[in-house]
């Protein structure tokens, strides 16, 4: 006879969140429909590269979208692959990862547990371009080809009270050159060689995705620059 009890036991994997950062800027600067947009874009982008990793979506929640991903390895190249790669070239936010692996009880499809919500707190944390995970999840993918990692001590996570701490995943040859340049009106990722605006203030070189972006930025600098 089938337990419903046994459906309930907790499994371990790795849950992985991605999502745009500074959308809310972005929805302000370009409106709603075109952000709904950008979200579908980097929804369909994704869906594309997970077969190649063993992972799954689980749900999108507004501007992020919440995976599962069995071997810890793999998380992190496609945190890397989601971060860097899916959307560069395209006129598109840059996007932040978070991830962490622990146990999760399924239900109809979507995960439960302090693992995933432990995940989305990292996630919260990671500045644009940026993959994040915790040491423990890094232990878990040590020595992995291509990639080191960078302490990034513990800082205070909202609703977790115990230290975790956090560590950076950076792909080998990964300089700052490499980065995406961030629109400061629309957290836009921007080609500097192409961007359409550029202002110089106070010694220093801003890009913007639009002319639209740049003069908004030149009627109030300080309000974009903190």
């Amino acid at each position: 006879m089938h337990d419903p009890a046994a459906d309930c036991e907790p499994s371990s994997a790795t849950f992985l969140f991605a999502d745009i950062a500074g959308f809310t800027a972005l929805t302000e600067a370009h409106g709603d429909e075109q952000a709904a947009t950008v979200v579908a874009r980097f929804c369909e982008a994704v869906s594309r590269e997970l077969p190649a990793f063993g992972a799954t979506q689980v749900k999108t929640i507004g501007d992020a979208l919440l995976l599962h991903v069995p071997d810890p390895a793999q998380a992190v190249l496609l945190g890397l692959r989601i971060a860097l790669d899916v959307q560069r070239g395209q006129r598109a936010p840059a996007v932040r990862v978070g991830l962490h692996y622990g146990p999760a009880v399924e239900r109809d499809g979507d995960y439960f547990g302090a693992a995933v919500n432990l995940a989305a707190r990292v996630s919260a944390a990671a500045t644009g371009g940026e993959v994040l995970l915790t040491g423990q999840t890094a232990a878990l993918a040590r020595n992995l080809e291509g990639v080191r990692y960078e302490s990034r001590g513990c800082p205070e996570l909202r609703n977790v009270r115990q230290p975790v701490e956090l560590v950076a995943a950076i792909r080998q040859g990964q300089t700052r050159e490499h980065r995406l340049t961030i629109d400061p009106v629309c957290r836009m990722a921007v080609d500097a060689e192409s961007a359409p605006g550029r202002l110089v203030i106070d010694d220093t070189m801003y890009f913007f995705c639009s002319l639209a972006c740049a003069g908004e930025f030149a009627r109030e600098p300080k309000r974009f620059v903190d």
